[in-house]
């Protein structure tokens, strides 16, 4: 496997590689792969961290696990802190979103501004052709449209082009995934073979900045001073009072539990307005949607275009998508209608189309902006 590897890398031989580094198994194997396929390789880490806080996606002892990687293998090794990027372009639009009534999904706004954003910029200044990442995913030239085309990874259970659909085609040119043609199991046997050392290193889970998932506790500690006088109604879909709330930022679309409201069946969280402060329940059959807008849209294998397209939708990471139609509205926003009722549509998470001949192909995201 370690000679598959290293001879689909061939291409970069001799070429300045950066490689985003976290400390994890899957950027050092990337990293370490294009160093023995003779790319002259950067490692680049990204420090989250500022003094005396606890948000962070990377801790001393990744950036010490990427450095030795870098040692391990003899190549360059940039630590660059991003602490306050990272604040402003993740945190803090996590924070609005929430806010505001939406559920965010900060890795895709993660993966566009400081992955394939600042870092690319980082590279690109140190003399690198291109950027490297440990992400499950395949990118491609279409020598006959011009287009360079986002693929799913091998590994359907590790693949992440969900959440890189917003990267256009200035960054998908420049971008390098070496681990798109494998399984996780496949990548963690080759940096055995090959000696990296954190090659038994537990992936992270869920949001990397809230590691035990609990995003009401997170927004209780970062932003408090906007939290108050924020109680509202839950309603019913007629606009009947059932209860009331401490603010439309602990409640997400789908959401069962924490409502304490009696019914004769579960009751759900079905829409949610921050203008009014107001939640609205309902069963489940009233989850279910037909149609969806989507806005910021990013059209990604293919050019902009004007006609309706199919395809199949994925609105959340774990799902298998559904057939839907696209009725583009200019170059940023769309109406999506679905063949069959989706259920749980939630503003401020994606939705990102695959081809419908070739579920493998990324051909479009957007924001979830509401149901119809």
């Amino acid at each position: 496997m370690i000679g598959r590897m290293i001879d689909s890398l061939g291409c970069w031989r001799g070429r300045r590689v950066a490689v985003a580094m976290s400390g994890g198994v899957d950027s050092s194997l990337a990293a370490a792969a294009l160093s023995r396929a003779g790319a002259r390789v950067i490692g680049i880490h990204m420090r989250t961290r500022a003094a005396n806080s606890s948000i962070a996606c990377s801790s001393k002892d990744d950036a010490a696990d990427a450095r030795a990687v870098a040692e391990r293998f003899g190549f360059e090794f940039h630590d660059y802190d991003l602490h306050e990027l990272f604040r402003d372009a993740v945190i803090e639009p996590f924070i609005r979103e929430y806010l505001a009534g939406r559920t965010p999904n900060p890795c895709a706004i993660c993966n566009r501004r400081l992955k394939f954003g600042a870092l690319l910029d980082r590279a690109r200044a140190l003399g690198a052709d291109a950027i490297a990442t440990g992400h499950y995913a395949r990118v491609r030239l279409n020598s006959d449209s011009g287009r360079y085309e986002l693929y799913c990874a091998a590994d359907h259970a590790k693949d992440q082009s969900y959440f890189l659909f917003g990267l256009d085609q200035s960054q998908l040119a420049r971008i390098v995934f070496p681990l798109g043609a494998l399984t996780k199991v496949q990548a963690r046997a080759i940096a055995r073979d090959m000696g990296v050392a954190v090659a038994e290193k537990t992936d992270s889970m869920e949001i990397c900045f809230i590691p035990d998932n609990d995003y009401r506790r997170f927004l209780l500690e970062e932003a408090p001073e906007r939290l108050h006088d924020r109680e509202g109604l839950i309603v019913n879909a007629a606009g009947e009072e059932l209860g009331r709330h401490d603010g439309v930022h602990n409640f997400t679309i789908g959401q069962r539990k924490g409502l304490r409201i009696a019914a004769p069946r579960p009751l759900y969280v079905i829409g949610i307005k921050p203008e009014t402060q107001t939640v609205v329940v309902g069963f489940a059959e009233e989850l279910f949607t037909r149609a969806l807008m989507i806005e910021r849209m990013n059209w990604v294998s293919i050019a902009p275009q004007a006609a309706p397209l199919r395809a199949r939708v994925r609105i959340r990471y774990r799902s298998n998508g559904s057939m839907a139609i696209i009725y583009p509205d200019g170059d940023t926003r769309a109406r999506i209608e679905f063949d069959d009722p989706v259920r749980a549509v939630t503003p401020g998470q994606a939705a990102v189309a695959f081809d419908e001949n070739d579920d493998q192909r990324v051909l479009l995201g957007g924001w979830i902006k509401e149901k119809q």
